[in-house]
């Protein structure tokens, strides 16, 4: 679940921990663009659970601001346990915060369905279902918009990033540790460096505290998502990049090349 890009820059030094989400760290050109998608095996253990995907499949339009579509998709399970889970966040372009975010996820044969709007200009967001808003972040991000955040905010070994600003205003903070370097694999053989991060956003989902989960970033301009893994209820699963469709990288703002 994730993207690359070819031939872009971005920010090599070390911006200051965004201690009240109010400063804009992403760069000029994001590290992935529109119709860029990633392949995954799930695995538990040596058992393999289905398959993952993380795609950039459009842009959409969200109340007058164009915004990215991210899509994240799990699907799989094991014979007592099966797993359909799917989020979109619509994110804008040129300021990136989130706008709209859906959770489909269908456990077990049980069906949620959650839907929010969320409003940064008006400080709220409101889940579809219920008459009253909730306060939101300065600079809002959802779940599924932190990835993509994390693949775009330069990070440092060693270094421990703080925010506060995830949409649900309560949640907050996110954290981002860079713990290491490692090398690994990609679908085409070749072998990368990458940033093993530690990103922990709210108390459900992939990167909630419970869940422990690490992500493996390519260290270089592109910050290919080679690997995931993640603590769910019936043990930890662990997303392998095995497919990756590549595109032109995406400029903050019209015009640039």
């Amino acid at each position: 679940m994730i993207g690359i890009m070819l031939g872009l820059t971005l920010m090599q030094a070390a911006a200051p921990p965004l201690a009240n989400g109010g400063e804009d760290a992403t760069p000029e050109v994001y590290p992935f663009g529109v119709g860029e998608s990633f392949g995954y095996t799930a695995k538990l253990g040596f058992i393999n659970l289905g398959r993952g995907t993380i795609s950039v499949p459009e842009l959409d339009t969200v109340r007058g601001v164009p915004s990215f579509v991210f899509r994240f998709q799990i699907q799989g399970g094991i014979p007592l346990y099966k797993l359909n889970s799917v989020m979109e966040s619509r994110t804008g372009i040129a300021d990136f915060q989130s706008r709209r975010f859906t959770q489909n996820n269908d456990e077990n044969g049980k069906l949620v369905i959650r839907h929010y709007d969320i409003y940064p200009d008006s400080g709220f967001y409101r889940l579809e279902g219920e008459d009253e808003p909730q306060p939101t972040s300065e600079r809002p991000l959802d779940d599924a918009a932190f990835l993509f955040f994390i693949r775009s905010f330069p990070l440092v070994v060693g270094e421990t990033y703080e925010f506060s600003s995830y949409f649900k205003k309560e949640k907050n903070p996110l954290t981002i540790t860079v713990d290491k370097r490692e090398e690994c694999d990609l679908p085409d053989d070749t072998k990368v460096q990458c940033l093993v991060v530690l990103p922990v956003m709210g108390d459900r989902g992939i990167f909630a505290r419970r869940a422990g989960a690490r992500v493996w970033l390519t260290d270089d301009a592109r910050r290919i998502p080679v690997q995931i893994r993640s603590r769910y209820p019936f043990g930890t699963v662990v997303l392998r990049l095995d497919e990756m469709h590549l595109v032109a990288p995406t400029p903050k703002s019209p015009g640039r090349p």
